[in-house]
């Protein structure tokens, strides 16, 4: 399983650049190989871990100067279009380099994708085998990770137009860092709570549908750029009597269903547009460095919650926000 995982990563890596070499045209603006590797090393660092990666991209595109909004023009000259003119948007939608980056902070979330699939390989045997009756324990967990992505996928595609326009700026992720970082240290004292009385020790195969359900409710609230979906999913699972591990462990699951459904519904809606300014190479890099990132990244916070909790991060979050609030109004 793990091999046929692998394989998988490795073909979708060098499948687009194989099959789409003679065609693609060749790209506008490409990035940089040290932009590419930033931007893969932020997302994969800081995907799993509760301090944001949407957050840490939005100031990463920033400060790589990645965010204008100047309509661009093909090499014949001719404007380059996100959304044609047409009866219902007249005046069309340009491409810009903002839009094609933001598009491919999310698209190169498959290298965390992958990093997940490829560590957690037997939990996805287990719910394969599941949905074929063979591991009623993996029905059980894969039923429970459907349930809590239902809530943030359907308010994700209600909003994602609405989010995008309004909540994308440094100001937003410095609230979101502040609040996430009070909410971080109230979980904590919760839990430690909670394990003074009895400690945890339910299995994220345990979990009710109810549970499961306020799992993926407080996910919503990671739409909220610089908030972390990991965040809200970690403290979602000691409210439903995870110890810090399994909340985790439990998060990263339920990452590879959200994180699927955010990039394939980004690709297909912008994908195209992102290869025409940036081309191919950088971005498979940015999946490559990101896969790795997002690997080491998991292992590492794993073993931390595991002794620690995540007060830190709190700590991290508050410190984030004051250089931030810093270089943006000083």
């Amino acid at each position: 399983m793990r091999r046929l995982l692998l394989g998988v990563f490795c073909l979708a890596l060098a499948g687009p650049a194989a099959w789409g070499a003679a065609a693609a045209p060749r790209p506008v603006s490409e990035l940089s190989v040290a932009d590419a590797f930033i931007l893969g090393a932020v997302e994969g660092v800081t995907e799993y871990l509760p301090i944001s990666s949407t957050g840490h991209l939005i100031v990463a595109t920033h400060a790589l100067g990645l965010e204008s909004t100047a309509p661009l023009s093909g090499r014949d000259g001719q404007p380059l279009w996100y959304r044609r003119p047409s009866d219902r948007l007249p005046a069309g939608v340009p491409l810009t380099t903002a839009l094609a980056a933001d598009t491919y902070t999310i698209v190169i979330q498959f290298g965390a994708i992958a990093a997940v699939a490829v560590l957690y390989w037997r939990q996805f045997r287990s719910m394969l085998n599941g949905l074929r009756g063979r591991d009623p324990a993996g029905a059980h967990l894969l039923r429970s990770l459907v349930i809590a992505f239902v809530p943030s996928a359907l308010l994700g595609l209600a909003l994602h137009r609405w989010i995008g326009a309004h909540l994308f700026s440094i100001g937003t992720v410095i609230a979101a860092q502040v609040a996430g970082a009070v909410f971080i240290l109230w979980a904590e004292r919760y839990r430690r709570q909670r394990d003074a009385r009895t400690p945890a020790a339910a299995q994220p195969t345990e979990l009710t549908p109810r549970q499961a359900l306020n799992i993926g409710l407080l996910q919503c609230a990671a739409l909220w750029p610089g908030t972390s979906r990991s965040m809200m999913t970690i403290v979602g699972g000691y409210l439903a009597g995870l110890d810090p591990r399994h909340s985790a462990e439990f998060s990263f699951l339920l990452g590879f269903l959200t994180l699927t459904a955010a990039t394939a519904f980004k690709g297909y809606e912008s994908g195209a547009a992102m290869i025409q300014v940036f081309g191919w190479p950088h971005v498979l890099l940015g999946c490559l460095v990101a896969a790795v990132a997002a690997a080491l990244s998991v292992r590492f916070l794993v073993n931390w919650l595991s002794r620690h909790g995540m007060a830190a991060f709190a700590w991290y979050r508050l410190a984030f926000a004051a250089l931030l609030a810093a270089l943006t109004w000083l």
